[in-house]
Order: structure tokens, then C-alpha cells, then sequence
């Protein structure tokens, strides 16, 4: 594999899409450079010499199949991962003809995307097409710690994080939910009962820190996981004190977000 192991060039012409994958892949200890369209990817690739690119199959200046091409025709050692949102089995088959190492379908699955460069960046291979079935038949990855369906809700005023963290857990098996804020997530843990709550600090109107005890009273069997933009140690100390579990600053480690799940389920068990 071209360059360091673990860099990559993610190249989308959506920015959120983009910021998804970039934050993502950065929290699973990736070096991470964008690009808007395939001449920048290619520009990229010529400059930083990455491990992996993930190349979107539909942009303007280059598209997704010529910037796959002339990638592989500059550096073949470079791994290169297509997502599309197009079902096209015959796409399919033709980017990985032209030296893809995966396809993946849009909403792409994190964590599948993450663990394929993971093991490429390894010295391993990965299945060359990764794509889904339609939602309505696809299930998710089993994952051990989530094998009961464990609920989440999330609490949020952000919707690009809302649909970051959504896009994480969903694939991990979670059964989630979100609130654009504390009032309409109380009002969920009113209707519902939920194993975890992903709440964050500082949100306007009733902050989470401000929220924390009424969730603590409408799911007291549920661990509250605290996120927020701010390290200060003493709102992390404060939150505690209120009842959370975990305190997970941003940008999300999602490693370590994962983890910090893993166990709270782990200490949920132990305590029923």
C-alpha cells in the first residue's frame, strides 16, 4: 500500500457527506485530506501519495470511474473504496474491473468502510463488492454487545451530528432515536423505555447539563453518555455528579465511544 497506512482521501462533492466520512474515519485514527471532486482526488493523490482513497462515484471535474482509472494508472498500490448510490449491478462491476478494492452502497455502513481499510491497511483484502441489500431487507452487523437491540436515544441540537452518530450505531445493531432537543427528548423517555441516552452539553434553551436530572428520573435504569465540544474537566466532574455514565468530548473518538457503550451495557447487565 502507497504511502502512510493509515491515510486516506475521501473525495464526495456533498460536503456533509464528506464531514461524515472525514470525522468518522479520523475518530477510527485515520489521517484524513477531502476533495470535492475527482481532479482535486487525483491532485491528492499526485501531492500526498495516501494509503486509500474512498471516491464517490457521481461528481463534477472527473468523475468517480476516470479519477478511479487514472488513480490506479498512477499508483496501483493505492486501495481505492467506491460509494455509490446507484444499485446498477453492472456499475458495480465495471468500477471493480477497474481496480476498486470495494463498493460500498449509500447510506454507507461506517463501520464495514472503517474495518475494510483497517485490514487493507494491514496487508489484508476485503470482499470486492460490499454493497447491501435494499433497506427494507438489510440487517444489521451483528455485533455481540448489541444483540438484545439495545435502544439509544439521541439527544442532540445538531443535525449533522445526530446523523453521524445515527449513521455509526444504526449498523452496530442499536435501535435508535433522535431529539433535536432536551425537551423533545424528555418527552421520548416519556414515551419509551431506552438502554442508553447520548446527550449533549450545550444546547440551546434547556441545556444537557440542565436536562441530566430529569433524565436521570424518566430512565433511571438507562446510562447517560455526555457529549460535548468542551475538555473542561470540571463539567465532565459535574456531569458525573448529575448521573452520567461517560463524558465523550468532540470531534467523537468513535472507538472509544464505542467502547464507553460497550461497557455501560456490560455494568447494565451486571446490576439487573
Amino acid at each position: 500500500m502507497a504511502g502512510e497506512s493509515r491515510s486516506v482521501v475521501v473525495a464526495d462533492d456533498d460536503p456533509e457527506v464528506r464531514r461524515l466520512l472525514h470525522e468518522y474515519l479520523e475518530g477510527c485514527g485515520f489521517a484524513v485530506l477531502e476533495a470535492q471532486n475527482g481532479l482535486e482526488a487525483l491532485l491528492h493523490v499526485k501531492r500526498a501519495r495516501p494509503a486509500a482513497v474512498v471516491l464517490d462515484v457521481h461528481m463534477p471535474r472527473l468523475g468517480g470511474v476516470d479519477a478511479l482509472r487514472r488513480i490506479r494508472s498512477f499508483d496501483p498500490s493505492i486501495v481505492i473504496a467506491v460509494v455509490t448510490g446507484d444499485e446498477d449491478i453492472e456499475l458495480h462491476r465495471r468500477i471493480v474491473e477497474h481496480g476498486a478494492a470495494a463498493v460500498f452502497m449509500k447510506p454507507v455502513a461506517l463501520p464495514a468502510l472503517a474495518a475494510a481499510l483497517t485490514l487493507v491497511a494491514a496487508g489484508g483484502t476485503v470482499a470486492p463488492v460490499q454493497a447491501p441489500p435494499p433497506p427494507e431487507t438489510r440487517a444489521p452487523a451483528p455485533v455481540a454487545v448489541a444483540a438484545e437491540r439495545a435502544s439509544v436515544l439521541i439527544v442532540d441540537d445538531e443535525d449533522s451530528v445526530r446523523q453521524l452518530l445515527l449513521d455509526f450505531l444504526q449498523p452496530l445493531g442499536y435501535d435508535v432515536q433522535t431529539a433535536p432537543d432536551a425537551v423533545t427528548g424528555l418527552r421520548r423517555l416519556g414515551q419509551a423505555t431506552v438502554d442508553l441516552v447520548l446527550l449533549d452539553l450545550e444546547m440551546p434553551g434547556l441545556s444537557g447539563i440542565a436536562a441530566l436530572p430529569s433524565v436521570r428520573a424518566l430512565a433511571p435504569e438507562a446510562a447517560i453518555v455526555i457529549i460535548s465540544g468542551s475538555a473542561d474537566t470540571s463539567l465532565a466532574a459535574l456531569a458525573r455528579a448529575h448521573g452520567a455514565f461517560d463524558y465523550v468530548t468532540k470531534p467523537i473518538d468513535f472507538v472509544r465511544l464505542q467502547q464507553t457503550l460497550e461497557t455501560a451495557l456490560a455494568v447494565r447487565r451486571v446490576q439487573a
